[in-house]
């Protein structure tokens, strides 16, 4: 019980004091976490025990709910193609999970959770660079304090 309160507030804090490079990154990781859940309950058959229909679902719709909060934090007007290109992609992945969860297809989930992990690979590659790290640590990093 200690444990998971200790986890807990380490996950909040580590929100609260991310980047905004860190966050997105931490919203793509639950996604793929809740996918792989998913997947633990699905079989390649597409049949799912009725007990487990329930997290199942619940698992697709945790990603789905991720999806659509990186959807509105988009900037269209700054972010040009690529926000247009990451807007595409969120809508896509939102309606094969739809899918998926009604029908249960396995390999839609899958795809989707590929996507997902190649996005994930390149936000932490972007988010470890220097130019979005948190003012604080770029000021050290280039020597201009004061």
């Amino acid at each position: 019980m200690a444990y998971n309160q200790a986890y807990n507030a380490y996950q909040k804090t580590n929100v609260t004091t991310a980047s905004q490079g860190h966050l997105i990154v931490l919203l793509y990781e639950a996604a793929v976490k809740n996918l792989k859940s998913a997947l633990t309950y699905i079989k390649d058959d597409g049949s799912i025990k009725p007990a487990e229909i329930e997290k199942f679902s619940n698992s697709i719709q945790k990603t789905r709910d991720i999806i659509s909060e990186l959807e509105v934090s988009l900037d269209m007007e700054k972010g040009g193609e690529i926000a247009k290109n990451l807007m595409s992609l969120y809508i896509f992945f939102n309606s094969e999970l739809l899918e998926a969860n009604i029908k249960h297809i396995k390999p839609k989930i899958e795809n989707v959770m590929k996507m997902l992990e190649d996005l994930l690979f390149a936000w932490k590659t972007a988010s470890n660079s220097t130019a979005n790290a948190p003012a604080q640590s770029t000021r050290s990093a280039l020597n201009i304090e004061g």
